[in-house]
């Protein structure tokens, strides 16, 4: 069976699935209720790696959505077709 030809659009397809299940699995993290029998330091680095996670997730939610961007660009501008190069000006054009 041939080698399928990497494309930016599959693996831009293929990384916002695998965001998908970090997020969720950064939300449930968030959900989880603080130990109760923590006290002091050790409730307050809890406290605040819970909203590290939460902090986390936004921002992977946000490059989330600027990847969404970048498909829909990729799909309005013909750049389903296999021999379009995307490197160099398209890369630069969707960094922060």
């Amino acid at each position: 069976m041939p080698k399928k030809k990497f494309t930016s659009l599959d693996a831009a397809q293929r990384l916002m699935g695998a965001m998908e299940i970090a997020i969720n699995n950064m939300i449930e993290e968030v959900k989880k209720p603080v130990d109760a029998e923590l006290s002091g330091s050790g409730r307050k680095a809890e406290l605040q790696s819970i909203k590290q996670t939460a902090t986390d997730a936004r921002e992977l939610l946000q490059e989330r959505q600027r990847l969404e961007d970048m498909i829909r660009s990729l799909k309005d501008s013909g750049g389903m077709a296999e021999e379009n190069d995307f490197s160099g000006g398209f890369a630069e054009r969707f960094s922060k």
